[in-house]
């Protein structure tokens, strides 16, 4: 199903949704270093509030913004005709990749929450791993995009 009405437009929300992806990217890509420090510093002190604080902020003053833009802009996309040829395969993967990110964007609000809580589930090398998951899920998601190969 495609919308005529949004083909005027298409240019437009195309630019805004890379640029909500590129802020949100940024996040997905910061937060895990924060994380990495934050497990690192004494529990109840003055460097645990002040992770606790600029892990909150950027999660909900950049990220989440960024992420509901992004989908709302991308679902946007997907309606307007011509961008998505419905019978190729490139477009399972993208969708399965910005999943992906979706759920490790999740998974991080979940441990920021543990951590202002004062809950260590993970240590720094978990997040230094971590770290590279939204790199991957990028790489994926630009190559179906760009190259189309199936």
């Amino acid at each position: 199903m495609t919308i005529a009405a949004l083909e005027p437009w298409y240019l437009w929300v195309k630019s805004v949704h890379l640029m909500a992806v590129i802020a949100w990217l940024a996040g997905l890509f910061y937060l895990p270093r924060l994380f990495v420090y934050h497990s690192e510093v004494p529990l109840g002190g003055p460097q645990d509030a002040l992770f606790a604080l600029m892990e909150r902020r950027l999660i909900r003053g950049i990220m989440n913004p960024a992420m509901i833009l992004a989908w709302l802009c991308g679902l946007t996309l997907v309606l307007t005709p011509g961008v998505v040829s419905w019978s190729a395969g490139w477009w399972h993967v993208k969708l399965a990749g910005v999943l992906g990110m979706t759920g490790f964007h999740h998974h991080l609000s979940l441990a920021r929450k543990a951590l202002a809580r004062g809950e260590r589930r993970h240590g720094a090398r978990y997040w230094r791993a971590m770290n590279e998951l939204p790199t991957l899920l990028m790489v994926a998601i630009v190559l179906m995009v760009i190259v189309k190969p199936f």
